[in-house]
């Protein structure tokens, strides 16, 4: 009588099914991980932005002026983790009141390809604004409203 040798391992079907889970969780997860990874790195212009009106504010208070102060600002160019590029404008004082607007457009590859937060904007009343790649107004989902 012989016995029934039992044998391990896996069968190439087995195998497959499990590829097959693996690469549908992937193409679901991956996407998603991408999109919360830009919407974190927002953060990165819209904290810049603040940190820069901040520093201006100060200047303001010492100088009265701001164009004293565009190029003592620690922030005019890249952002603080490097994801976007900030610039600041001041008007002409003769022309206009004392005023600024700065900038933030997208530097780092992750977040050029973010076209739902392509610009963010900060200007001298604390106005926040945000625009999509379309130039479409989005400020709520890019300031972090919602």
């Amino acid at each position: 009588m012989r016995l029934a040798m039992k044998k391990n391992g896996f069968t190439l079907v087995e195998l497959m099914i499990t590829v097959a889970v693996v690469a549908i969780l992937a193409m679901i997860a991956i996407p998603s991980y991408t999109q919360y990874i830009r919407r974190g790195n927002r953060t990165d212009a819209t904290k810049t932005l603040t940190l820069d009106a901040q520093a201006l504010e100060r200047c303001y208070s010492q100088t009265f002026s701001y164009a004293a102060c565009a190029g003592a600002v620690a922030g005019a160019g890249p952002s603080v983790e490097g994801k976007y590029t900030v610039t600041i404008t001041i008007p002409d004082p003769a022309q206009a009141a004392p005023s600024y607007i700065i900038s933030a457009v997208p530097l780092a590859p992750s977040q050029v390809a973010d076209t739902a937060c392509a610009l963010f904007t900060l200007n001298t009343a604390n106005t926040q604004y945000a625009q999509t790649n379309a130039a479409a107004a989005n400020t709520q989902t890019c300031w972090g409203s919602t």
